[in-house]
């Protein structure tokens, strides 16, 4: 169990059935010197952030999560199917608002990470920078430098993002899935 007073950032905790991690906290007196903890917290299976109060009576079971090795297949209909690295009998899928939003980056067969809480896998997190083919770009016009620098291409994964002028249809870019930024030209 974890108490107030370990509450922190970066720590696991499992409320209403779910885990969650702490991702700022702000100590609180109230008056009598009565102190809460404000804190924001996201939860690990839907990404989702809530913000909390949590009091000094109360505590937390930890939320004991593990990673392992999974194996991008495909993407049909808003699902993203995957296996297991070393069991690739062992297929599940997740419907594309659930994960999270750098998974449109994903090339099949790519191999990302999952994880797992009480033997359930809950999320995949992808790699965070990968090189894809851009397979659709329309002409930089030269007239167009002074306006935004950028054009929206698409990419071998079907995603779409803006990139800088010179880049053409066959190049390869970096991106970070984090920010979903266009990096560099590989």
């Amino acid at each position: 169990m974890i108490s107030f007073n370990e509450l922190g950032r970066g720590v696991r905790i499992v409320l209403d059935n779910d885990p969650y991690e702490i991702m700022e906290t702000t100590h609180m007196v109230k008056g009598r010197g009565k102190s809460v903890l404000q804190a924001k917290v996201k939860n690990l299976r839907t990404g989702n952030l809530l913000s909390k109060t949590f009091r000094p009576s109360e505590s937390f079971e930890e939320a004991d999560t593990s990673k392992t090795s999974l194996k991008f297949l495909y993407k049909n209909r808003g699902q993203y199917f995957f296996c297991e690295d070393d069991n690739p009998k062992n297929r599940f899928s997740f419907e594309e608002q659930t994960l999270n939003p750098g998974v449109v980056f994903l090339k099949e067969n790519e191999t990302v990470e999952g994880m797992l809480f009480k033997g359930e896998i809950i999320n995949i997190t992808p790699p965070i920078k990968v090189e894809l083919k851009v397979i659709e770009a329309p002409p930089g016009v030269k007239g167009d430098r002074a306006q935004s620098g950028t054009k929206l291409v698409r990419l071998e994964t079907g995603a779409e993002m803006d990139v800088p002028l010179f880049i053409k249809e066959g190049d390869v870019v970096e991106i970070n899935t984090e920010t979903k930024e266009y990096i560099k030209r590989v």
